[in-house]
């Protein structure tokens, strides 16, 4: 039977494809354009397939040539392609070392402005206004022991308020303070009332991690002791820090619990229309005026403390703590 194409045909049709493959591969200026000629050459409807396709026509002795043909072509523009797409990325990679070169003999230009974390800001912020009301910066250790952070704020060893501070215990009755309270203990056993303070600091505490949540956080805490202070100068002076900071925002005072402070009260500020916790305070415990050797039918006194965390958050409508600790620069290059 006489062949519809002739084995000289196919074979001519594979040189031309030798010869065109190889100057395209050679032009291909990036790894996509080469992916096309790839699949136009060896693809399932790649040229290389239709002339294949075509040699049902040939006879039984011409197709094994065909084949033979075909696959060391297949070969020699699978090794083209495989050298020119190393070309490129040697390439890619030679033009970006060029590019991204950096002289470290050159004079500098310029240097950045640096920026200074959202949460430092917010704590000097907050530590000015107190002053601005008369109150000094005392600060402590972060790694505190027993006594100071617990014992001589009124709770004991076995004390069940204990369970509401999850510690960092590091032996040795030593441990990462959990509230920047053993600060005022430190001050007051050094300095006698009257004293007027502001304590902020780091502290540390087994939380789980979360959207509210740190193991690691910021406080700011302030004592006042004196004579003839009561729970009226606690809530002027509160009322007068939270209108400084957040402006005329209706303030509500809720009944609580401290071991350290009696009678004591949460502080909720009116933020977007809900109630939002912001501070905790009451009048220091005769207890722990007495374990300082201090009278308490002479002196009395109120602590208050504050999550710095919170406040940043409320004030620049950030919805994550986390961010803050993410070292993310598209983020603090927003403050």
């Amino acid at each position: 039977m006489k062949s519809d194409i002739s084995l000289t045909q196919l074979t001519d049709q594979l040189d031309l494809l030798e010869a065109e493959a190889a100057s395209d591969i050679n032009d291909a200026k990036d790894s996509d354009s080469l992916e096309k000629i790839r699949v136009n050459l060896l693809g399932k409807k790649g040229r290389l397939s239709i002339v294949l396709g075509a040699m049902s026509s040939l006879s039984a002795e011409e197709r094994p040539l065909v084949g033979q043909r075909a696959n060391v072509l297949k070969k020699h523009l699978q090794n083209l392609l495989s050298q020119r797409i190393e070309y490129l990325k040697d390439k890619s990679m030679t033009e970006r070392l060029d590019r991204e070169t950096l002289d470290v003999t050159a004079m500098p230009t310029g240097t950045p402005f640096g920026k200074r974390h959202p949460l430092i800001t917010t704590t000097e912020d907050i530590v000015d206004l107190f002053c601005g009301l008369g109150y000094s910066v005392a600060e402590g250790p972060e790694i505190e022991t027993d006594e100071y952070n617990f014992t001589a704020l009124n709770i004991p060893e076995d004390h069940p308020a204990r369970d509401m501070q999850d510690t960092f215990y590091l032996g040795g009755q030593r441990l990462l303070r959990t509230h920047t309270s053993p600060v005022q203990i430190r001050y007051l056993k050094d300095n006698p009332p009257p004293v007027r303070i502001v304590a902020p600091g780091r502290v540390y505490r087994r939380d789980a991690v979360d959207a509210t949540h740190s193991p690691v956080f910021h406080q700011v805490e302030v004592l006042a002791i004196d004579e003839g202070l009561d729970f009226s100068h606690l809530r002027g002076t509160v009322l007068a820090f939270l209108t400084a900071f957040f402006g005329d925002l209706p303030v509500r005072f809720r009944a609580s619990y401290f071991p350290f402070t009696e009678p004591s009260a949460e502080v909720d500020v009116q933020w977007r229309g809900r109630w939002l916790e912001v501070m905790g305070c009451g009048m220091v415990d005769p207890a722990v005026l007495e374990g300082l050797g201090l009278d308490p039918d002479r002196w009395s006194g109120f602590a208050a403390g504050l999550g710095v965390e919170r406040f940043c958050m409320v004030r620049h409508g950030i919805d994550d703590i986390r961010r803050f600790y993410t070292s993310d620069l598209r983020f603090l290059e927003q403050f």
